[in-house]
């Protein structure tokens, strides 16, 4: 049910703490980067294993995405929210004290799983709070500029705290942050409906299933760099994983209540979403490697200096995301969409040609002013698109496919282009690479991540349609799997 009763005062601060909670989950997708040699240092990891600070966090986030988002549709947004919160903040609070590799990693994947419930439920949150046209555009667009500019911030204030107060207080910050958010939820958030209840209408085999399915998955691509991409531990877990997830589309296809039901894939809105989103993520974390590397092994810059040169990024993300709305209503989702992805490609292309050996950051804002515009907006895009024509009771499911199909996309077009980067460079030789060896590397995998996107331009110009159908009346999610197993037409 739209919860459409509040004042607009208590809306607009229900809002900014939904903003909030998507600028935590924000901020740790890059707030780690800069602080990895010291952690490296501290803490006795291996070149090869500090990877695992970044990969552990997806493998959580990535793997548990549908699983939340299926637990806030039965069990309430607020509920799931405020449980969100507690794992990421005690979870933030133990990686700041681990005093080993093994338990840093542990607690980053806890991290990520406690992101993975606070996702759907805040999304959730901002579309049964604000009904589908200009006020929901509006509300995400506030929501998506604050998570656009926060994968920005990140990197600022990573380089930042690292440099003050030491590694730690990149995680430590999150305790603070959660335990406001609590005492605020609790005064802000809407109640929820009684929760549906009932293993049986959880789909516990369709939840497994989707977990370690996605979860080795991400597992395996994360594992390439270290253990070789053929190895049993990289290509085997992708394998095992491929085929997990092959049954559980079968078993979606058979269940009386269904974690992902199949037939918001005939959502062509959703569906293109998807793919889109898969491709978008992809340039999105490859642009975010290229610069860092470019910054820090070729320009010579310190961890903080690295992360102030991300402050323009963050302006212009979160200005663009400001635009978003008035775009939507004035020109509608198809081509702002199309747009947007253009804008954004160019931007890291022209971000990665702007590099050179002996070169200057200055050289890099022509593409960075476009590559933030096209982020700022097509972050937000992204989940406007993926929640217009569906059922209210399903946004939390909705939203957790569109953003599983990012993290997948993260992780397979990051370890992809980070392998071209790369190709036919040896770190390990003396006297290393020179600073003309990396660039051309990085160049070249900017323009194709550049390329990457624009195919997804091609999907949302020919397969989109201008004014997506709205979605009918809320139904009971349950009665709704019904009434799709028995094949009769339902919302989307």
């Amino acid at each position: 049910m739209t919860d459409t009763q509040s004042a607009p005062a208590r809306l607009g601060w229900r809002l900014a703490l939904l903003g909030f909670s998507q600028l935590l989950i924000a901020l740790d997708y890059n707030i780690v980067y800069v602080a990895l040699p010291e952690i490296g240092a501290d803490l006795g990891f291996t070149a090869q294993s500090l990877q695992w600070v970044i990969s552990a966090y997806a493998v959580g986030y990535g793997g548990l995405l549908l699983l939340g988002g299926r637990m806030v549709d039965r069990l309430g947004a607020r509920r799931v929210w405020f449980a969100a919160i507690v794992v990421y903040g005690l979870s933030s609070l133990a990686a700041g004290f681990a005093n080993t590799p093994g338990l840093l990693i542990v607690a980053r994947a806890v991290q990520g799983a406690g992101g993975a419930l606070l996702f759907p439920a805040t999304l959730t949150l901002i579309f049964i709070g604000f009904p589908e046209g200009p006020k929901r555009n509006r509300a995400l667009a506030v929501w998506g500029a604050i998570g656009g500019g926060g994968l920005a911030a990140g990197s600022i204030l990573g380089g930042l705290f690292t440099d003050w107060w030491g590694w730690e207080s990149v995680l430590f910050v999150n305790v603070p942050l959660t335990a406001i958010a609590l005492l605020v939820g609790t005064k802000l958030l809407p109640q929820d409906a009684p929760a549906q209840k009932g293993l049986r209408d959880f789909d516990v085999p369709g939840a497994l299933l989707a977990t370690v399915g996605s979860s080795l998955v991400v597992f395996g691509l994360a594992s390439g760099p270290d253990a070789g991409w053929t190895s049993v531990q990289s290509l085997g877990s992708e394998v095992l994983g491929l085929v997990l997830l092959i049954a559980f589309v079968l078993t979606e296809s058979r269940s009386r209540s269904p974690l992902m039901p199949l037939r918001l894939l005939r959502t062509r809105t959703l569906s293109v979403t998807m793919a889109v989103a898969f491709l978008f993520m992809a340039t999105l974390s490859t642009g975010y490697y290229v610069l860092t590397t470019y910054l820090q092994p070729v320009l010579g810059y310190s961890p903080i200096k690295a992360g102030l040169a991300f402050l323009p990024l963050c302006i212009f993300s979160m200005a663009a995301g400001q635009l978003t709305a008035p775009l939507l209503n004035k020109y509608g989702l198809k081509i702002v969409f199309t747009g947007t992805l253009v804008v954004n490609g160019a931007g890291v292309a022209a971000t990665a040609l702007g590099m050179s050996a002996g070169g200057s950051y200055w050289a890099l804002m022509p593409g960075i002013l476009l590559w933030g515009f096209g982020g700022g907006v097509g972050f937000t895009v992204v989940f406007a698109a993926a929640g217009m024509g569906i059922n209210p009771m399903e946004q939390g499911v909705a939203s957790s496919m569109a953003s599983t199909s990012m993290q997948i996309g993260g992780a397979v077009g990051l370890a992809a282009l980070v392998a071209v980067a790369n190709h036919g460079i040896d770190y390990d030789a003396q006297p290393g690479p020179t600073p003309v060896d990396i660039v051309d590397g990085l160049q070249l995998a900017g323009v194709i991540a550049g390329v990457v996107v624009a195919v997804g331009a091609l999907f949302t110009l020919f397969f989109l349609k201008k004014n997506p159908t709205p979605p009918e009346a809320p139904q009971d999610g349950t009665e709704a799997d019904l009434l799709a197993a028995k094949g009769t037409p339902t919302a989307g």
